[in-house]
């Protein structure tokens, strides 16, 4: 690339060796879009798209492995790895071309197929994205000024924002995602446009509003994109019960309203890195209180019951928005389930098995997180004494207690092996084998232990239950240290 803007950039082989094919075939090939704007920001693009003045027709016959089977001229050219199970590489070409109008708010009713590629960028939607590169040539074609608005931190809709959004009314909903997700600012006309015309989001279909929605989520500021999305009234038609938190005040240790409470939420969960499913979980797990809240003691409100509605409500809205089941699913057990805190001091052990059972062994450290973000989000501190405690308190129960179920050969091993009986005599053979493994675990092997039993069972009973009950003992203590060390782990006392 002789560009200066990209000298500390590369393309990959299989994007280079799409664009020489064409262009050794006398066409020419622009590198555009999204793939450029990240390049010049010195980002690793996520898609590669190109644009020539070769038709559908002649882009096929170019290469080995294509996918054409739309209306818009795009041609998905596919490059497939040599090593198994390794994924094809995939860029997608399409002819420069201009389009009708847009009678659905979403799509052209016809597209012309041109030689310029000036056409072709007016038709995009905002200026950051309107740009081409011409590698062979190192001609960049910028004719909106989408570099300045990249070195400003400004997303511009190209042209009038009016007719950008009336022709694709998804736009609206991406020109939030790219302010969340690249940390610009957006136009005033823009942002103004957006508002005006927030209700053509409802000709867009509910997945691909979800698709968008979830880049915002996942960027690491995704409270700025919720409150754009306010701001835009775009959120009325995406997830209007986040709305009912607005104004909600709560009262007694909490600090902010609802709607604040959930965006401070989020944005720990993001700061974290915590992963879609926590990030969702964390904006609705209080999403049920606005529909229970109830006067309480002095200026606090009572919101009993509001996991179990809020739980109701998250389902809805993720069925709304065609999330996957799987997904869904989790996000609803951990908002179902965040209200599990309560006094360390009486809980038991069983009532934290009974939470584990719940929300499943693989997600219990997902609920806690939830409890965190819970806890930051009313601008508190991440881990306090109680969590702490809690944190211990799973981790006993989770650890696999100690028992003859460890030792190398088991009772099916003693009966059918070594002639060994089933009964009382056989419980304290197990026993004073997992002693001595306790104090040399050098000794857990099926050699060592078969010998040991065939000097246990020259015992008597007498003897051999002595053994058994102070290995017994020699047990519970053993646990009680494992104990102790867990809870001094996470600077708990029992």
């Amino acid at each position: 690339m002789s560009h200066d803007l990209f000298k500390n950039t590369e393309i990959p082989h299989y994007v280079e060796k799409t664009v020489n094919l064409l262009e050794n075939a006398g066409f020419e090939a622009y590198l555009v879009g999204g793939c450029v704007r990240d390049l010049i920001l010195n980002n690793t693009p996520k898609d590669w798209d190109i644009t020539t003045n070769a038709t559908p027709e002649q882009i096929v016959a170019l290469f080995p492995k294509t996918v054409y089977e739309n209306n818009f001229g795009t041609v998905a050219v596919v490059w497939e790895h040599e090593e198994e199970n390794e994924k094809s590489d995939i860029v997608e070409i399409t002819p420069f071309r201009t389009e009708g109008k847009y009678t659905d708010n979403r799509h052209p009713d016809s597209v012309v197929f041109t030689k310029n590629i000036s056409e072709d960028l007016k038709r995009r939607d905002f200026t950051v994205n309107a740009m081409a590169y011409r590698s062979k040539t190192g001609e960049l074609v910028d004719l909106f000024d989408g570099i300045k608005d990249i070195k400003d931190k400004i997303i511009r809709a190209v042209g009038n924002p009016d007719e950008r959004f009336q022709e694709d009314a998804l736009r609206m909903l991406r020109a939030i995602r790219f302010s969340t997700v690249l940390g610009f600012t957006i136009a005033q006309e823009t942002l103004e446009a957006v508002f005006h015309n927030h209700d053509l989001l409802e000709h867009v279909s509910k997945e691909r509003i979800r698709d968008e929605f979830i880049k915002i989520i996942e960027s690491t500021n995704p409270s700025l994109g919720i409150i754009l999305l306010e701001k835009t009234k775009l959120l009325s038609h995406i997830i209007p019960e986040l709305r009912e938190g607005i104004g909600c005040e709560q009262g007694g240790a909490h600090k902010y309203a609802v709607f604040e409470h959930l965006l401070g939420a989020l944005d720990h969960a993001a700061k974290k890195g915590f992963s879609t499913e926590l990030r969702l979980a964390a904006l609705f797990h209080d999403i049920g209180k606005p529909r229970t809240r109830r006067p309480g003691i002095k200026k606090a409100y009572t919101f009993y019951g509001h996991e179990v509605v809020g739980a109701h409500m998250t389902k809805k809205i993720l069925e709304r928005l065609r999330f996957k089941k799987d997904m869904s699913e989790l996000i609803v057990q951990l908002v179902r389930s965040h209200m599990f805190f309560s006094d360390t001091e009486q809980i038991t052990l069983s009532a934290v098995r009974r939470i584990i059972t719940n929300v499943g062994k693989e997600h219990i450290w997902e609920l806690m997180d939830i409890r965190e973000c819970d806890r930051v989000g009313m601008n508190k501190t991440e881990a306090p004494y109680r969590l702490r405690k809690y944190h211990a308190m799973i981790e006993e129960c989770l650890r696999d207690p100690i028992s003859v179920k460890q030792l190398a050969i088991d009772g099916s091993y003693l009966m059918h092996t070594l002639g060994i009986n089933a009964g009382p005599r056989m419980g304290w053979i197990l026993n004073a084998l997992l002693e001595e493994v306790l104090d040399d675990p050098s000794k857990n092997t099926v050699e060592i232990l078969s010998i040991r039993v065939k000097e246990l069972e020259l015992l008597n009973d007498k003897e051999l239950k002595e053994l058994g009950e102070k290995a017994k003992e020699k047990k519970e203590e053993v646990e009680q240290e494992e104990v102790v060390k867990l809870h001094k782990k996470h600077g708990v006392t029992k």
